[in-house]
C-alpha cells in the first residue's frame, strides 16, 4: 500500500504550506522538525514520509525536543478534548486509582529530574507497562532519556503520520 500515495498522501501533498504547516503540527509540536518535513514535499509514497520524519527527527537539538515533548500530555492525563490524546493513552482507561496515583507521582519525579514530561509511545501500552518504563527510565542520565525520548517521538510521529496518510479527503 505505501508504494503508491494514498489518497490522503496526495491529499497532504496538495494543501498549501500553511495548511500543511499545521497538519505537522498536530503530529508533533517541534517547529523544526515541521520546518523539515515541509521542506520535504511532496511525498512520493507513505514509506518516504516515514524516512524524512525519521531524518528530522535525528537532526533536532534538544531544544527542538523539548518544544516536541511539550506537545504531548502527560500519561495517565490525556489533553481534554483531544481524540489524539485520548487515543493514543487508551491502555490508561481502565487503569485503577492507585495505578494512576502511581504513575502520577512517577511522572513528577520524572519531569524534575530531567525538566520534561514522560515520553513514550502509549499506543497499545498497558498502564502496568508504562508504569514499568518510567520506573526503569528514571535512573537514566539526561543524555540517555533525551536519544529514548527522540526514539519514542519517532514511533508516535510515524503512527500520527500513518493516520494522517491513510485518511481520505474529508475524514
Amino acid at each position: 500500500m505505501t508504494s503508491s500515495p494514498t489518497p490522503g498522501l496526495t491529499r497532504f501533498n496538495a494543501l498549501d504550506d500553511s495548511e500543511a504547516t499545521a497538519e505537522l503540527h498536530e503530529v508533533c509540536a517541534s517547529a523544526a522538525w515541521g520546518s523539515k518535513m515541509l521542506a520535504q514535499r511532496p511525498f512520493a509514497t507513505a514509506d518516504s514520509l516515514y524516512a524524512a520524519n525519521e531524518a528530522a527527527m535525528a537532526e533536532l537539538t534538544a531544544d527542538d525536543l523539548g518544544e516536541a515533548m511539550g506537545g504531548h500530555a502527560p500519561i495517565g492525563r490525556p489533553k481534554p478534548g483531544d481524540p489524539t490524546s485520548a487515543r493514543e493513552q487508551r491502555g490508561m482507561a481502565g487503569a485503577s486509582e492507585e495505578l494512576r496515583n502511581e504513575l502520577l507521582e512517577l511522572n513528577l519525579a520524572y519531569q524534575e529530574k530531567f525538566g520534561h514530561v514522560f515520553l513514550i509511545c502509549a499506543t497499545g501500552a498497558t498502564g502496568e507497562f508504562m508504569r514499568d518504563a518510567v520506573k526503569v527510565r528514571i535512573e537514566n542520565t539526561p543524555e540517555q532519556e533525551r536519544e529514548i525520548a527522540r526514539g519514542e517521538l519517532v514511533k508516535i510521529n510515524r503512527i500520527r503520520l500513518t493516520r494522517l496518510v491513510e485518511l481520505a479527503e474529508g475524514e
